[in-house]
């Protein structure tokens, strides 16, 4: 029998300026659940989960929650400014039940030491700090609304796998397919303020999307109803740029092999650089170079990228990623070593703070530079209207002022401006932050048919592998290292995913009159305390595991189960899977602890 929902909202709505933005929308989250809600931007989706944490109130419908069930909501820009440390405000968090010790563990694996002060902090360490305090209680209602924003691939896949221990039912808005597909088992796509349910996770979720707008399609043709309005456009014509990505993803697969091909060829002449360079086939090339500044960012590092490579650059926050491609291009000097760049370079640049865009220049202003009505891709002439299509908006939106764009508008604005410049070498720093779904599908679109080369940047691992056809991974201590293929190529050959940096700590003094104490002389290792919590938990852990186990496999020996209940019979042997592979990684942890712990002690 299935358990109650701990959370419902039913036929909710709500007006913002006599415009609806949420019609009738429904959500349920039953213990333990973890679902996704999708949307494109502006469709609502942050507004339903602050009513959905009781933080706004709708114009109709019902909200529900269990008496004693406790809920709590990440949002996008926290506020710590009532608490004297990070430490305090996640420690506020804590109700009486709760272990005190999750306070500074979290703290500690997002990075911070508890003793920042909040008016100190940057937006991403306030975030930091806000996953912290909504994770260190484990309520049973987590929502979160963009937690990997501002956050490096270590502690994405950190936080990934917190949450998978976690017996919290989630909500999460992300766009972030892999940390999606990654964690949900349920998704509500928030679509013109209606809300449709599809009981399986984020990885089905395109198809399934498709599906339902191609019935759509026809029961709209059926009633010779005309489809111009620019949402409509852009629902019906995803499906289309779906199936023509399935091609794109083939070319970006041979572009991957033809690059492990080249790379197995050794001793490149210096004439055929030469000839290389004169026809434009050398891009950059860098020799030994290295940079340092309070520590080493770049150590001894050889490239060559040649003309139509995709190079994604990974690496924890602080690697040195944008110093690396500041000299990659030219605009920064480095200490040693040279960089070349080919002949005949026209570079396009879009970086973390992306240019600024006129808020009282149209949309079409913006595009055309304010000159005519026509704009040159890749030598081609194109009318700004067609153009404006290709990034999802409108023919009505050339006239509307940049200033009341939504951000997600703002953002394919930017982007179609930078692609609209004459270039062959397009260098994009975190070009996914703060895109919806449909916005990084256009990107990857643009990326794949780009004619030229594109360095990036990026911490979104499905963005890099549907894009880049090789990857320069920082190893720490500034050396860097080139993998063929996509993110996920990478970790299959190096055995793991990026690992965070490392940073020592310094001794300062806390005040004027609190002078740092004498440096403590070296101690021999010990267990850390997060390594002796889980050597003390691990046992209790692994029992209740196998008191699962045991249920399940009850349920298991009914020997009429599966030709009774089929799904039932699945559902229980997917979860024993599950539970089987929970217990294999405590155990493996424990023993590795515990061998620690005696080698330590003897």
């Amino acid at each position: 029998m299935a358990l109650p929902p701990l959370l419902t909202l039913q036929d909710i709505a709500l007006t913002f300026g006599g415009t609806p933005l949420i019609e009738s929308a429904d959500l349920s989250v039953a213990p333990g659940e973890r679902a996704c809600l999708v949307g494109r931007n502006g469709s609502g989706k942050s507004t339903l989960l602050k009513i959905a944490a009781g933080l706004m109130e709708a114009d109709r419908g019902k909200r529900f929650v269990q008496p004693g069930a406790t809920v709590r909501y990440l949002a996008q820009e926290p506020d710590l400014s009532a608490y004297p440390t990070t430490l305090a405000y996640v420690e506020a968090g804590l109700g009486p039940g709760d272990e005190p010790y999750r306070a500074r563990y979290l703290l500690e694996q997002l990075g911070l030491t508890g003793e920042e002060k909040p008016a100190d902090l940057s937006g991403g360490e306030a975030r930091r700090a806000a996953l912290a305090h909504v994770l260190a209680p484990e309520p049973d209602i987590l929502l979160l609304d963009e937690p990997t924003n501002h956050l490096d691939l270590p502690v994405i896949e950190w936080l990934e796998g917190e949450l998978k221990g976690l017996r919290s039912a989630l909500v999460l808005i992300s766009h972030d397919r892999r940390f999606l597909e990654s964690l949900s088992q349920a998704t509500v796509w928030l679509d013109r303020g209606r809300t449709r349910r599809m009981d399986r996770g984020f990885a089905h979720f395109e198809e399934w999307r498709d599906q339902v707008l191609e019935q759509e399609e026809a029961e709209h043709h059926k009633l010779g109803r005309k489809l111009v309005a620019e949402a409509d456009w852009l629902r019906y014509g995803v499906t289309a740029r779906r199936k023509r990505n399935v091609r794109r993803l083939g070319n970006l697969h041979a572009m991957r092999q033809q690059y492990r091909d080249r790379n197995r060829a050794v001793g490149t002449v210096t004439m055929s650089l030469a000839e290389a360079e004169q026809s434009g086939t050398l891009v950059v090339e860098a020799e030994g170079i290295s940079k340092a500044y309070d520590r080493p960012i770049v150590t001894n590092l050889s490239l060559r990228v040649l003309r139509g490579d995709r190079l994604g650059i990974i690496g924890p926050n602080g690697a040195g990623k944008t110093t690396l491609i500041n000299m990659l291009t030219g605009v920064l000097e480095p200490d040693t070593g040279r960089v070349r760049l080919g002949s005949n370079l026209q570079m396009v640049t879009l970086d973390q703070r992306r240019a600024s865009l006129d808020p009282d220049a149209t949309v079409a202003e913006t595009l055309t530079g304010g000159r005519g009505d026509t704009v040159t891709i890749g030598g081609q002439t194109k009318h700004v209207i067609g153009y404006m299509k290709d990034f999802l908006f409108s023919p009505e939106q050339a006239r509307t002022p940049v200033g009341v764009l939504s951000g997600g508008e703002r953002n394919r604005l930017m982007l179609a401006r930078a692609l609209a410049q004459p270039s062959n070498l397009l260098v994009l720093d975190e070009p996914t932050n703060d895109l919806d779904l449909e916005t990084l599908d256009l990107l990857e679109e643009m990326i794949q048919d780009y004619s030229g080369t594109v360095i990036l940047v990026s911490h979104d691992r499905d963005f890099l592998d549907r894009t880049v056809s090789s990857v320069l991974v920082s190893e720490g201590e500034g050396r860097w290292l080139e993998y063929a293929g996509g993110y996920t190529d990478m970790v299959a050959q190096r055995g793991h995913g990026v690992q965070a940096r490392v940073v020592e700590k310094e001794v300062r003094p806390r005040s004027a009159d609190k002078p740092a104490a004498a440096a403590p002389a070296p101690n021999k290792r010990k267990l850390s305390f997060n390594e002796q919590h889980d050597l003390k938990t691990l046992p209790k852990r692994m029992s209740e595991i196998e008191a699962k186990i045991a249920k399940v496999q009850e349920i298991l020996a009914d020997a009429d189960l599966y030709s009774r209940d089929p799904a039932r019979f699945q559902k229980a042997m997917d979860a024993l899977t599950q539970l089987q592979t929970e217990l294999h990684a405590a155990e493996e942890r424990w023993l590795e602890l515990e061998m620690l712990r005696e080698e330590l002690e003897g």
